[in-house]
């Protein structure tokens, strides 16, 4: 199943490299929101979401090995018709003065370069994973260290303590291994912690700048990872995609020619391949369907709940307008700092929400409590409609 994007000759654009980049992303999101819809009714799938990562690198590590030995290429960039080639770079000294001094020939991938494109397709990335996760949990623990203090290491100090008093106990060894064990795996974490932000700051700008020269045509190579392999990923030709089916079912023969034993174990271990390869193929379309419908649900929910979401924009209601001042009331100082019924600084201050004039508490509370209405404006009030000011503005 392939998908042709739109541009001309063997050099791919820059929307169909992000996009058979980014496809690895959006499988891994659309099979964690798929199984864990099935854990609800089957909790056993929840271990498979406590190692996601190792789940995620395992089913990795058999697509991309599977595709770039049948087709030369990772499994994204097989879906959209892309190739990879190494690139052998020679200068010719026929003539120094001819414009075409520079020649790039492009070859099919020797064993070692798809060794290390599984390398850098599915280890570095795992490896990187990891390194996140704990970068966020020292993150998480030294917030809420700065909170409310390190509980966790006075946690271990006492018990370090304690085992020092019973030396006597047989297991005083094992505790004493386990504890170096920790203190190095913390040790260990930390510097992760610090190291991990400018790691991923480093490789994400050196993406970038390769990124931005690829799309600038200033280079032939999208990523480091291709430039460091020597690999260009190039559009597949027509007698590529039609003879990728032919190559298949020919590797697909020959393995099963190596089989060696009686003729019932080859018998056995023929079907044993055919089932993988059964296996194999109907995984691909499944992930094809699951990506396709993960997006295909992401984009309708979003749009609706933006729909729903979406507030209707009203202009601003105007400003209430203020309290007027009774003519039998307590007039109001100049300073609006002071007290109106003391004269002085406001303490504590307070404001009857009747009328929102502040006091100070003492001076309204004991005003209220008597006449039962606001000293400014003489509207009904009573002592439970007082509040308290924590900002003297």
């Amino acid at each position: 199943m392939l998908f042709q994007v739109g541009g001309q000759g063997s050099h791919p654009t820059f929307f169909e490299m992000s996009a058979a980049q980014q496809l690895p992303s959006s499988l891994r999101a659309a099979l964690t929101y798929s199984i864990g819809v099935l854990a609800l009714r089957r909790p056993f799938l929840h271990k498979v979401l406590d190692y996601e990562d190792e789940f995620f690198a395992a089913l990795t590590l058999i697509l991309e090995t599977h595709s770039l030995r049948t087709t030369d290429a990772s499994f994204a960039e097989t879906l959209y018709g892309l190739r990879r080639r190494a690139v052998n770079i020679h200068v010719k000294k026929d003539d120094l003065y001819m414009e075409a001094g520079n020649r790039i020939q492009h070859s099919g991938l020797r064993k070692r370069q798809k060794l290390l494109s599984v390398v850098f397709l599915v280890v570095l990335p795992y490896y990187k994973s990891k390194l996140h996760a704990i970068y966020n949990k020292e993150r998480e623990a030294a917030l809420q260290a700065s909170l409310w203090g390190n509980v966790n290491e006075r946690f271990d100090e006492i018990d370090n303590l304690g085992d020092a008093s019973s030396s006597f106990a047989s297991t005083s060894g094992l505790d004493t291994d386990l504890t170096v064990r920790t203190r190095f795996r913390k040790r260990m974490h930390k510097i992760v912690a610090t190291c991990y932000p400018w790691l991923h700051a480093g490789t994400e700008g050196l993406a970038f700048a390769y990124q931005l020269l690829y799309l600038l045509d200033a280079t032939g190579f999208y990523s480091p990872g291709l430039h460091a392999l020597g690999l260009q990923v190039c559009r597949a030709t027509g007698q590529e995609l039609m003879d990728t089916s032919s190559r298949i079912s020919k590797i697909r023969s020959n393995e099963r020619e190596r089989l060696r034993g009686p003729p019932w174990l080859k018998a056995v271990q023929g079907a044993l391949l055919t089932c993988a390869y059964a296996v194999l193929d109907y995984a691909q379309t499944g992930l094809i369907a699951a990506v396709f419908g993960f997006k295909m649900m992401e984009w309708w929910y979003q749009s609706a709940e933006e729909r729903m979401s979406a507030p209707t924009v009203y202009p601003p209601p105007p400003p209430p307008p203020p309290p007027k001042v009774a003519k039998e009331g307590i007039p109001l100082s100049p300073d609006r700092t002071l007290c109106p019924l003391c004269s002085q600084k406001r303490a504590n201050p307070s404001a009857v929400t009747v009328s929102g004039f502040v006091f100070c508490y003492a001076c309204i509370f004991k005003y209220v409590s008597q006449y039962n209405r606001c000293p400014v404006t003489l509207v009904p009030a009573t002592v439970d409609q007082i509040r308290r000011l924590f900002h003297d503005l």
